[in-house]
This record gives C-alpha cells, sequence and structure tokens, in this order.
C-alpha cells in the first residue's frame, strides 16, 4: 500500500495545515509531506481568511482524498479507530465532535485579531472586546472539558480530536500573551509539550518566509 500523502502549507501561520497533520500523527498514520509555499496566492487567501472553501490541508490515502480539517479527522478515526482520535464514549464523543464543530465554524474574532504566528511574540498585546469574547469562550471549553475528564487533556489521559483542534489557539495564546488561569496555563503546556508539537514548531521557527499581512503590529 502506498504511502499516505498530506499537503501542508507553511507551519509558522497554517492553523488548518497544523490541525490536521496533528491528527494524522495522533493517529499514528505514517504519511510523506507535501508542502505548498506560503506565498502561492491560493495558500496565502487561505491564511487570511479571503478564500471560499479551505482546500488545505488535504490527505490522499489508499486512494481516497479528503480535504477539511473535520473531514480529515473523521476519516483518520474510521480507518484508525483505536487511535482514539474520538472518546468511546457516545456521551463524550458527541460533546468531542460539537466543540470540534464549534472550533471549525465560529471564532472569527480570535481568528482575525489573533492570527497563528509562531514565530512572533508580543508581550502585553492589545485584545479588543470581540477577541476576547472568543478567548473566554476557548477557556470556558477547556475548563468545562477537564473538569469532566479528569485530563490532563480534553478528554482523557490521551490528546485527542479536539486537542488537535485547539492546538493553534494555544500556540496564539504564547504568542500574545493571553492571561491564563492556572488549569487552563497548564493544559496549554502539556499540548506544547507534546512531541508532535515539538516538532512543528521547532520547524516553523526555521521557515524564512514571512506573510507580512500575518504579521500582527501594535
Amino acid at each position: 500500500m502506498a504511502k499516505a500523502v498530506l499537503t501542508i502549507t507553511s507551519r509558522n501561520y497554517g492553523a488548518w495545515a497544523l490541525r490536521g497533520w496533528l491528527m494524522a500523527r495522533l493517529a499514528g498514520l505514517e504519511f510523506t509531506e507535501k508542502v505548498i509555499p506560503p506565498d502561492d496566492p491560493a495558500m496565502k487567501a487561505e491564511m487570511l481568511l479571503l478564500a471560499p472553501s479551505m482546500l488545505v490541508p488535504s490527505l490522499q490515502h489508499d486512494g481516497v482524498k479528503v480535504w477539511d480539517t473535520l473531514a480529515i479527522g473523521e476519516y483518520l478515526h474510521e480507518i484508525r479507530p483505536k487511535a482514539g482520535l474520538l472518546p468511546a464514549d457516545i456521551k463524550a464523543r458527541a460533546h468531542c465532535r460539537a466543540i470540534c464543530g464549534e472550533m471549525h465554524s465560529g471564532f472569527s474574532s480570535l481568528r482575525s485579531s489573533l492570527p497563528m504566528n509562531i514565530k512572533a511574540h508580543f508581550p502585553g498585546f492589545k485584545v479588543w472586546s470581540r477577541a476576547q469574547a472568543d478567548i473566554d469562550r476557548v477557556l470556558a471549553i477547556w475548563r468545562e472539558c477537564l473538569a469532566a475528564s479528569g485530563g490532563p487533556f480534553l478528554f482523557g489521559k490521551a490528546p485527542c480530536m479536539a486537542d488537535a483542534m485547539y492546538a493553534p489557539v494555544v500556540t496564539r495564546f504564547a504568542t500574545y500573551d493571553i492571561p491564563l488561569d492556572k488549569a487552563c496555563a497548564a493544559y496549554s503546556k502539556r499540548i506544547l509539550d507534546l512531541p508532535a508539537m515539538r516538532e512543528w514548531i521547532a520547524a516553523a521557527k526555521r521557515e524564512p518566509d514571512d506573510i507580512d499581512e500575518l504579521d500582527a503590529e501594535f
């Protein structure tokens, strides 16, 4: 069987690419990477949230091509059910899908005001009220999930699809110096300490390319 191919773009700016890549790693899928330069017009439009649809990341595996990060996660769960991308319990699984869907379709103010930029750091960054409302909602989701599951990840002892969906937000909170309570700070550290996340962040820091429109100013 041919090895899977995952198409991604910038590790520094590509929030959706990180989600799909991390899901594939958590699922234990062997894959090669096809990297589209971040200055490619289509990729730049996606990262600036101007594209009509998000086509990266995309996964080719065993004759199947699937794009859209949620669809990739569901496909990976189907082919690797023992990996635990979704919780075994039906109530927890429904909750996991709900908060993944909320991240997928919501938090537009957070995305636009605090774009992912792993290489940057903006201490004391001014967060406007709409973005703060999104931040507050993310933190409420984390606290609720951690309390219900007992942690250390959102749905228990191992990271799952929900942790992958919120991983780019963890990097945003670090970039923009967002104050976190003790539980959320500890959770953020656990995500950043995942071997796969360390690998992604190290590669992001080696990227030479910059996209001026995604470098926040204050």
